[in-house]
């Protein structure tokens, strides 16, 4: 029988992926999105399916969140405020949907006593400087007064409502840790770096390089983090654990922005931007964040397929038709 699923933030990047490829496999899917970051657009392939809904809503509103909850078999909690930009700008509404946003899903989810899984974020390790990144990695924290360490305070506080859920009341959780993911539909508005800098280079604007651009990331194809969570979604061994998701190919921001110039053979140049002039005064950043995802593929023997090169390719073929239409 096909199972039923509630998408929170299903119109968004990630989660209009993940809808993709739960109707794929003949599942049904629930997306319960506000659009405030998402697009509908993004849904455009689901929604011709009639295993597919959308129903315009916010976590915050916990009568529809009630009701969504209860209409569905598994829960997948996608809804957030995301990406750096975001975070620094907004920053009072991106704790207010980050924490009671969370709290409504997964207070539902226990009412009904469905299976959640909640998507966490990298960030929670701030600026531990241990690479690679253990599930069991402490978090290194900067002042609150930090906008970026208040966003990773929120999800910890996330995380922690999982956990306390699933042991004191037995609520099945499974949280995810993402790292940094790429790929189609993902939006530059809110300071993800691939997209942006794809851009700039294919406008032959400079491309803005933040900090000295030694940090380092590793980037994941958005199919292969959706591959771990439908992976996650049906082993029963996942319950009550918190595994992290993302790629292991290294590259520093300069080296990136240099392969970004290259692959548009763009004639454009690298712009090294202070923090305090992208972002905030006192904004502080991590020299490496590695996942180690070795308790991922332990359990569901997963492994990224896609490389860098091949992410930065399929970003660029998108952007194109967008930025220049008549390109090539």
């Amino acid at each position: 029988m096909p199972v039923r699923y509630l998408i929170t933030g299903g119109s968004g990047f990630i989660g209009s992926h993940l809808a993709d490829a739960l109707l794929a496999r003949g599942d049904e899917v629930l997306v319960l999105d506000d659009l405030s970051t998402g697009r509908l657009d993004n849904l455009a392939g689901a929604l011709t399916s009639d295993r597919c809904t959308f129903v315009q809503g916010s976590v915050l509103d916990e009568l529809a969140v009630d009701k969504a909850v209860s209409s569905c078999d598994v829960v997948v909690h996608l809804a957030a405020a995301v990406g750096v930009k975001l975070i620094v700008e907004q920053r009072l509404s991106s704790l207010v949907t980050n924490i009671r946003g969370s709290e409504n899903v997964i207070e539902a989810a226990h009412r009904y006593r469905r299976k959640i899984l909640l998507a966490s974020t990298s960030e929670i390790y701030g600026k531990n400087p241990a690479s690679p990144l253990a599930e069991t990695s402490d978090s290194v924290l900067g002042s609150p007064t930090v906008a970026r360490w208040a966003y990773s305070t929120a999800k910890a506080v996330d995380e922690i409502l999982a956990y306390a859920y699933h042991e004191e009341r037995g609520l099945p959780t499974v949280v995810v840790r993402l790292f940094n993911t790429v790929g189609p539909r993902q939006s530059p508005a809110y300071g993800m770096v691939i997209p942006r800098l794809v851009r700039q280079a294919l406008t032959g604007a400079p491309l803005s390089v933040y900090g000295d651009g030694t940090q380092t990331r590793c980037f994941c194809h958005v199919a292969d983090v959706v591959t771990a969570l439908v992976a996650l979604l049906d082993r029963d061994e996942a319950v009550g654990e918190v595994f992290n998701v993302g790629a292991t190919e290294e590259v520093s921001m300069a080296t990136l922005a240099e392969r970004i110039i290259a692959a548009c053979e763009s004639p454009s140049s690298v712009e090294l931007v202070p923090y305090e002039q992208a972002y905030e005064r006192g904004f502080e950043d991590m020299a490496r964040r590695v996942p180690d995802t070795a308790k991922l593929h332990a359990l569901c023997g997963w492994v990224p397929h896609r490389t860098l090169a091949d992410i930065l390719r399929e970003m660029i073929d998108e952007a194109a038709l967008e930025v220049v239409p008549d390109r090539g």
